[in-house]
């Protein structure tokens, strides 16, 4: 599903115009970012964990010249793990 099938099912089923559900998972996706930004972790309970994470730096391998090392600086990513609900929808 693309955001945009997303937006389409959302307000449809809620009877809502397209720009405003637009509006609606655009703020809600800027909040969730905002929150790992500075919390570190996004709960939906149902849904799952979006958690940030400090990778440390590490060497690696060029992948156009697979002979070069490079490195590779620490970084924060996120990591996310599914919630109980979401495990048991998908087995």
């Amino acid at each position: 599903m693309t955001k945009t099938q997303l937006i389409e099912t959302l307000a449809r089923e809620l009877g809502l115009t397209k720009k405003l559900t637009n509006e609606l998972v655009n703020r809600a996706i800027w909040l969730m970012i905002k929150w790992v930004r500075k919390d570190g972790e996004v709960r939906l309970t149902w849904f799952g964990t979006f958690r940030k994470f400090r990778r440390k730096a590490r060497d690696g391998v060029n992948p156009q010249n697979p002979k070069q090392l490079i490195s590779i600086p620490a970084m924060n990513i996120v990591k996310f793990k599914a919630g109980s609900m979401l495990k048991k929808a998908i087995k």
